[in-house]
């Protein structure tokens, strides 16, 4: 079984596609585009995550897809952390058409400039609201957001905090890169109450990507978390950018290949069930 923790759908019109470098994933993406590579795959399932559109309406459209689409197991949906009516906001989830596979929230962290945003007090309560409606916060971070993100999740034990893209590293940057990232992820990993996914990687090396660009990532995350608190994603369409969809599960089933068939298990699916509480069929 391969549930991809990881993917997105969006339309063309999502602002922050307008940037330059993303012409060639400006388009459409639905849940025809997604079912035929999930079945090409062998995918059984897959975690429908909020793409950037930071309003309720999109959490809204993608709950409502995932109670009309049997593969879309869960949804990870967008809620502001500063929000005042936030127990409200995820009530009314709740109650919407596909409500039931709501699984988890995030928020754009990656575009706060605040260094000391997740010290907020706020935000810190808004993080313990999270976890106690029964749903994990996925941490959109990059490599400098990384101590204040364990620093969040020792405060909020009662949380489960999972950590998408291995936090960006800069893996364009070579081994300043790779020390950097190390060094910062470690002390999140410390976090019993963290997991990771194994996703984003070959966005992040680039065009000229390969398996043993993104093996020492993936090698480390292992070290640090172990396969128990690890999953894979596929980051599609993201992953449009540099590969195609099969391509990217690929990558990382191939710096898999040296694990029991009872790591691989977990980290091909596992992890994303037990973590997201998804009911998947066989």
């Amino acid at each position: 079984m391969i549930v991809d923790a990881h993917h997105h759908l969006w339309t063309a019109d999502y602002p922050w596609l307008a940037a330059p470098g993303l012409a060639a994933i400006r388009r459409d993406y639905t849940v025809a585009d997604l079912t035929p590579r999930l079945a090409a795959a062998g995918v059984t399932a897959g975690v429908l995550v909020e793409a950037g559109r930071c309003d309720v309406a999109e959490t809204a459209e993608f709950l409502a897809l995932a109670a009309a689409t049997a593969h879309i197991a869960g949804v990870v949906g967008w809620a502001s952390l500063t929000d005042p009516d936030l127990p409200a906001t995820l009530a009314g989830y709740r109650d919407l058409p596909g409500g039931a596979k709501l699984v988890g929230i995030r928020d754009q962290v990656q575009g706060v400039d605040d260094p000391a945003f997740l010290a907020r007090v706020d935000v810190r309560a808004a993080l313990a609201t999270i976890g106690a409606a029964g749903l994990t916060y996925d941490l959109i971070v990059r490599v400098g957001q990384l101590a204040a993100s364990a620093a969040a999740a020792r405060a909020t034990p009662g949380t489960t905090f999972v950590l998408d893209h291995l936090g960006k590293p800069r893996i364009g940057a070579g081994a300043e890169g790779f020390a950097e990232w190390r060094a910062a992820v470690a002390g999140l990993a410390a976090c019993g109450n963290v997991v990771a996914k194994l996703s984003g990687l070959l966005t992040e090396a680039g065009p000229r990507w390969n398996v043993s660009t993104i093996r020492p990532y993936v090698d480390t995350a292992l070290d640090l978390f172990g396969p128990e608190r690890l999953m894979v994603g596929s980051d599609w369409p993201v992953c449009e950018l540099v590969a195609s969809y099969p391509a990217a599960l690929e990558a990382i089933d191939n710096c898999l290949s040296e694990l029991s068939a009872g790591e691989r298990t977990a980290i091909a699916a596992g992890t994303a069930i037990r973590t997201y509480r998804l009911e998947v069929g066989s």
